[in-house]
């Protein structure tokens, strides 16, 4: 087959008419930072989510760290979560002086195993993070029972799961705190952001607190029209608000998610189809509860050939790629904390060297999806 000439990245956020028009007009209006429109990026995502709040953010991390650090960890306390994820997670829960305690996905869906959860619980579990991989949603109702049996907190790791639902309800709307991520390859993007949805006012306020050094009026209340520019801390915080300007642009991406999502469905069939019958790769597994995907990834398993060697090949045809996670159990400092390994996880190790997510954007075309296909069967056939 012949060679394309132009890169095809392995994604690109779909920016418009609309988006440009959202942000030229925050910079017009003189204010930049946290305000009005980080309040109605809010709003719009608890009328998405079904969640009675929600807080932006600077990033998913950030989230992430805050709720962590809002449920009082202490050291030596575990949180349970998969170790297929972000090292982010892995960091936070690391960071705040807990233990991460992994428990094994999956294969063909790459979710955390509901079935394995219990048995990792002991006296000392806080926390259960499950994460929505690749905009398929975890098994809520058994993560959920299992936390009320146990009196556990959970914390959706949903950077994932923008358009992503289980039996009905999206991702944010099962009452736990959840946390999404607007990265430039997330299905709608702030540039970089994050944002945190949760059902109780009590928690919210003290995040919202950590979240601006632990002053309870953000900038927009202290030098708005009529604001007062005074304050007190009563506890320390952090610096992790998001600024309007990138809230315009999410309310932009917001209006569009659906548009977006049918998009990346679309390219996920074509993919399913058009590698159906390729021998040497397992495509992505679908969950056999009522979900609807999201389809942030498309992540396929290379059984034939070395990845590292197919994904050089794929570089050669002028294909993007990313690798969708280096297992969290396999870090270096993980390796040390744990004693240099100890930590079995079949079906994660199994899936673990051949994992490739493909190009899943938007703007991709039907013909860039089956020039995908095809070149990976060629390069199969002579790898």
């Amino acid at each position: 087959m012949k060679i394309r000439e132009d890169f095809l990245p392995f994604s690109r956020p779909s920016i418009g008419e609309r988006e440009i028009k959202r942000v030229l007009d925050c910079l017009k209006s003189g204010w930049i930072t946290t305000g009005a429109l980080c309040k109605e990026f809010e709003d719009h995502f608890c009328g998405l989510t079904g969640a009675g709040q929600a807080v932006t953010l600077s990033s998913a991390t950030a989230g992430m760290h805050l709720l962590l650090a809002a449920l009082d960890l202490q050291p030596g306390d575990e949180v349970i979560t998969p170790s297929m994820t972000f090292a982010s997670t892995v960091n936070m829960i690391t960071l705040c002086g807990a233990i991460p305690v992994f428990v094994d996905v999956d294969y063909g869906t790459l979710n955390l195993n509901g079935d394995l959860i219990e048995e990792k619980i002991t006296g000392r579990t806080k926390a259960i993070i499950p994460v929505h991989f690749a905009g398929a949603p975890a098994d809520m109702d058994s993560i959920g029972n299992l936390a009320e049996k146990h009196n556990l907190h959970v914390i959706e790791d949903a950077a994932h799961a923008v358009g992503t639902y289980f039996k009905g309800i999206h991702s944010g709307g099962f009452g736990h705190p959840a946390v999404f991520s607007f990265h430039p390859i997330k299905n709608i993007t702030t540039g970089e952001g994050g944002m945190i949805t949760l059902d109780n006012p009590e928690l919210e306020k003290k995040i919202r607190l950590m979240r601006f050094h632990g002053i309870e009026r953000d900038a927009w209340k202290r030098y708005g029209k009529g604001g007062n520019p005074s304050y007190d801390i009563a506890a320390p915080g952090y610096k992790y608000n998001m600024p309007d300007l990138l809230a315009a642009l999410g309310l932009a991406q917001l209006e569009r998610w659906r548009e977006f999502n049918a998009r990346r469905s679309e390219l996920a069939g074509l993919y399913l189809q058009g590698l159906a019958d390729v021998p040497g790769v397992d495509l992505p597994a679908i969950p056999m509860y009522d979900h609807i995907h999201a389809w942030h990834l498309f992540i396929i398993k290379v059984k034939k050939m070395h990845r590292d060697n197919f994904m050089e090949k794929l570089a050669e045809y002028n294909i993007g790629y990313g690798l969708h996670f280096p297992p969290a159990h396999t870090l270096s400092y993980v390796l040390k904390q744990t004693g240099g390994g100890g930590i079995i996880l079949p079906e994660t190790d199994r899936a673990a060297g051949r994992i490739v997510s493909l190009p899943l954007f938007p703007d991709m075309t039907n013909a860039d999806v089956v020039y995908v296909c095809d070149a990976i069967k060629e390069i199969l056939n002579h790898g």
